[in-house]
């Protein structure tokens, strides 16, 4: 366990390490960071003073051990848009977009699952059809499309749900939280049902077709021979195997949540990281983007991470290997 936990944990640092190389370049290399942060009309002087005291006149290694000691202690910088520590303003989004991309994952999988299972083992009934055709609309309809029709629908001309926005908001320490409000609560579920949608109708026919997969080998067989009831089959014997490649998927769709809510923050202009990206590309602040960086590919590490656990207690080929 030990070891296995290792392997993981330094190819996760080599990971981060890379990642963090690239995102040093793209801070450095792209743009001029001092005329950024004084504009044009200052002079030469004022610039070399700024340089200095950024740093930048260091060599090239000596900047780099400077931006990773600054990077693990969360200090990336100043916003060129916003003139605020790039931390700063990370920290003020992060429960938005965890808040939005942990409910779209709940019921991605909480929906998405059983749907999958029911498909799998009625495979023939009028139920599992129409839920395969409904998860074929679902996969091919873009998110943005998505989120419009349901601003149409529930916003214009049902007026139930807020169209934009994150509606109010409960301070909890540094974090904030929609869940425990209504206008909260009501300004999340069209967001959370867009990003969820294409993850949903994923995680259904991955789950139907490996049921189907299972169901048709020898050990189910013989479990049938054996007088063992349907339902223990199904959910004891048939669910745990099915479970092994959801897993891998579920892990790095959770991350595609994550760091690829753009366009769903965009459409309900939810104040997370995917808007704060969206900004900066537009604006061209390279601090925030190059942090974005650096956070995403540290979520990856860590959802791999936890999936690699997981691996580990659901499949015991791995615990003998």
């Amino acid at each position: 366990m030990l070891r296995f936990l290792s392997t993981r944990l330094w190819n996760g640092l080599l990971v981060m390490i890379g990642v963090t190389f690239v995102s040093f370049l793209l801070f450095n290399y792209i743009g001029d960071p001092v005329s950024n942060l004084l504009g044009d009309t200052v002079t030469l002087a004022q610039k070399e003073e700024m340089r200095h005291s950024l740093g930048l006149d260091k060599p090239l290694l000596l900047r780099f051990g400077d931006y990773v000691w600054r990077a693990v202690h969360g200090e990336f910088g100043i916003s060129y848009r916003n003139l605020e520590p790039v931390g700063q303003l990370l920290a003020a989004r992060i429960p938005a977009t965890l808040e939005l991309s942990l409910c779209a994952a709940v019921l991605a999988l909480g929906v998405g699952v059983p749907m999958g299972v029911y498909a799998g083992i009625r495979r023939n009934s009028w139920l599992a059809q129409t839920m395969q055709v409904a998860s074929l609309v679902g996969v091919s309809i873009p998110s943005f499309l998505t989120g419009i029709i349901l601003i149409l629908i529930f916003s214009v001309e049902l007026d139930w749900l807020p169209a934009f926005g994150r509606g109010d908001v409960v301070h909890i320490g540094s974090w904030t939280t929609g869940l425990l409000t209504t206008s909260g609560l009501k300004s999340l579920v069209m967001p959370s049902i867009t990003l969820a949608l294409f993850q949903l109708t994923l995680f259904m026919r991955l789950v139907r077709s490996e049921m189907m997969e299972v169901l048709r080998t020898d050990y189910i067989k013989f479990a049938r021979a054996r007088g063992i009831v349907d339902r223990s089959i199904h959910f004891k014997h048939a669910l745990k195997n099915t479970l092994i490649p959801v897993i891998t998927v579920a892990g790095l769709q959770l991350g595609s949540l994550i760091a690829f809510s753009i366009i769903t923050e965009t459409v309900f202009q939810w104040p997370g990281l995917g808007l704060l990206i969206i900004q900066a590309i537009t604006f061209g602040d390279i601090p925030v983007i190059s942090a974005y960086l650096m956070l995403v590919a540290l979520l990856f590490v860590l959802i791999n991470a936890i999936v690699d656990l997981l691996y580990f207690r659901v499949d015991p080929r791995v615990r003998l290997a």
